[in-house]
């Protein structure tokens, strides 16, 4: 016959197997949603050619950005910004498979995924002018 204490370990152990298969379940979940989450539309910046006639910046980069999303209506929705003065291009939140796609398309030299980037602060919070 067990000792009370036997059964108490016995079903200690049983509850802590319990709570590390029930964690790992929980684990391989998130990490599915995760991978999912990689196919969601994303900020690039797609660098163009710059337009040859006297088309406005902005309307070649609608045409380009609807010729790879397959309507106007999409691109406009996808479309952050038109960048015009210091390069060609613009920036619009795009899946991976919307990148490929642009990718192929006359005129696009290049499509980068957007980064911001934090200034280094000096100890001291300011900068000292000497």
């Amino acid at each position: 016959m067990q000792s009370s204490s036997s059964v108490r370990r016995r079903s200690l152990y049983l509850i802590l197997n319990l709570i590390v298969i029930v964690s790992l379940l929980a684990s391989i979940t998130m990490a599915e949603s995760t991978g999912e989450a990689s196919s969601e539309a994303k900020v690039h910046i797609v660098y163009t050619e710059k337009p040859t006639n006297d088309e406005e910046p902005k309307d070649y980069h609608l045409r380009t950005l609807s010729s790879a999303l397959g309507s106007e209506e999409a691109a406009k929705d996808a479309l952050i910004y038109s960048y015009k003065e210091a390069a060609s291009g613009f920036s619009a939140k795009l899946t991976p498979e919307q990148v490929a796609e642009i990718s192929k398309q006359p005129g696009v030299l290049q499509v980068v995924p957007s980064q911001t980037y934090q200034l280094h602060k000096p100890v001291g919070g300011g900068f000292k002018l000497t």
